[in-house]
């Protein structure tokens, strides 16, 4: 049901060249609370953003997203004021749209590809699929009806319950298969779960999402550690599994390896993350899981991780926050939204810094960390300039926490336990462009394939190993 009642005129293209602005809580007040940073576009601001479409037909921003959103038909729908039916079509090809529309790198993806950028600001695409499906479970997913298809006798166990296995175990839930999760945390969820802060990404939203899966008959067992609770082979031999997936993620942090990283108040990024998110350490004492912050903490490191990581310290009482990074700002690998919102919400970035040492007290806690100055000289293998020390530059900043944010690799448990499963020197799994592994049907994909990528990639692995899945089971009959 369209949301305008009567007859409808759409113009014939808004041709302002500006986003509709997206309303945010003001940086003051939300450097204190977990709520959600943006709030969401108005019915009539989402409708004036999708008629600043063009509508083009060679539909140049699908070709940016990785799990293919029909973006020029939903957004038409948009400007109609039929947000129930933009919906519909993105979920054809979308399992998390209210997801997506937070957390995806739009601006690199189907953004960067909309030709109304050429001159100006692309449509704001991802605030549209936000809106979309912030309205439909708002306004109609109680009302929704889910039959699960009819069983076609086949199982496949999903190692992972992330994004990566979350679309995966719904894209074959709805060709008939009897699917599983094994979930290693207490909740389902992955990295949207334990990784992405309240601020940023609602758990609410999280939950609906892992809820309607059940509704397709999808089973999750969580506290399950393939690998330990149960091997690979023993999901086929003792469980009678036809297929399994494993999207077990990139849990493994990276650190320094640097004096003084074991003392009290270093974190990694994840065990920080981890806490604050899923085991409720920002509710605490409603939630008893202390998380230790002090006064000032620094942030070693420049993407996503290292910005939640930070913000979150703020939002738990440190005064002085510090993003320490060993380039320069057009270096950092966040996306520039984040990196914008921890400015305004006075984290402080201290540029072309690298730590040498950590320093602790008579009692083994952490109390500063001696850095250096760097330089940035020519282009390393990944095309940004290797930094290199300013000799005599060492330096000491007074800090009470640490969180170590520069990257994750895949745990090594899967791997050391599942015989004929080829990985690679940095502990990923092998998979083909369908998801297949060294072992016969055994698929994988998302961030135990690639290492600590995007939700929206994994995703798109999940959607492309499903249908490899499926056409595999059905060529075995």
């Amino acid at each position: 049901m369209p949301y305008w009642k009567g007859e409808i005129t759409v113009a014939k293209a808004n041709m302002r060249n500006d986003k509709n602005p997206m309303p945010e809580q003001d940086p003051n007040v939300r450097n204190k609370n977990f709520l959600e940073v943006a709030t969401g576009y108005t019915a009539e601001a989402a409708i004036d953003e999708a008629q600043r479409c063009l509508n083009c037909k060679h539909k140049p921003c699908v070709q940016g997203c990785p799990v293919g959103v029909k973006i020029p038909e939903f957004i038409a729908l948009v400007a109609e004021g039929d947000f129930e039916g933009a919906y519909a079509k993105i979920s054809e090809t979308n399992a998390l749209p209210a997801v997506c529309g937070r957390v995806c790198p739009q601006e690199s993806q189907c953004e960067s590809k909309c030709v109304r950028g050429i001159k100006g600001e692309p449509v704001g695409i991802g605030r549209l699929e936000r809106f979309v499906a912030d309205y439909y479970r708002e306004n109609c997913a109680d009302k929704e009806q889910i039959v699960p298809p009819e069983p076609n006798g086949k199982k496949v166990a999903v190692v992972g319950s992330g994004p990566s296995g979350l679309t995966v175990a719904g894209d074959l839930a709805k060709l008939g298969y009897d699917v599983t999760i094994y979930e290693a945390f207490h909740t389902a969820g992955g990295v949207l779960m334990y990784g992405i802060p309240e601020f940023r990404l609602p758990k609410a939203i999280v939950q609906q999402e892992v809820d309607k899966l059940r509704k397709y008959g999808v089973k999750i067992e969580t506290n399950v550690v393939v690998g330990k609770t149960i091997l690979v082979d023993e999901l086929f031999e003792e469980l009678g599994y036809d297929a399994v997936y494993v999207a077990s993620g990139a849990g493994l942090p990276s650190f320094l390896g640097i004096e003084g990283e074991q003392l009290n108040g270093v974190y990694s990024a994840n065990e920080f993350l981890t806490r604050v998110n899923l085991m409720k350490g920002y509710r605490f004492p409603e939630y008893d899981t202390p998380v230790y912050c002090g006064n000032s903490v620094a942030v070693f490191g420049g993407g996503n991780v290292a910005m939640d990581a930070a913000r979150s310290a703020k939002r738990l009482g440190a005064e002085n926050v510090y993003i320490v990074y060993r380039r320069g700002k057009e270096e950092l690998p966040a996306r520039a939204e984040e990196v914008m919102h921890a400015e305004e919400e006075g984290v402080k970035f201290l540029l072309l810094q690298n730590p040498t040492k950590f320093i602790g007290d008579e009692n083994g806690w952490l109390k500063g960390v001696e850095v250096v100055d760097m330089e940035l000289g020519e282009p390393d293998e990944s095309g940004r300039r290797r930094p290199q020390v300013v000799e005599g530059s060492e330096h000491t900043i007074d800090i009470d926490a640490a969180i170590i944010s520069i990257g994750q690799s895949p745990n090594p448990l899967i791997k050391n336990t599942t015989k004929g499963l080829e990985t690679n020197k940095r502990g990923c799994i092998v998979a083909d462009e369908k998801g297949a592994t060294s072992k016969p049907f055994v698929y994988a994909g998302g961030d135990a394939v690639t290492g600590a990528a995007t939700v929206i990639l994994a995703m798109g692995a999940g959607k492309t190993a499903a249908q490899a899945i499926h056409e595999a089971l059905q060529n075995k009959n």
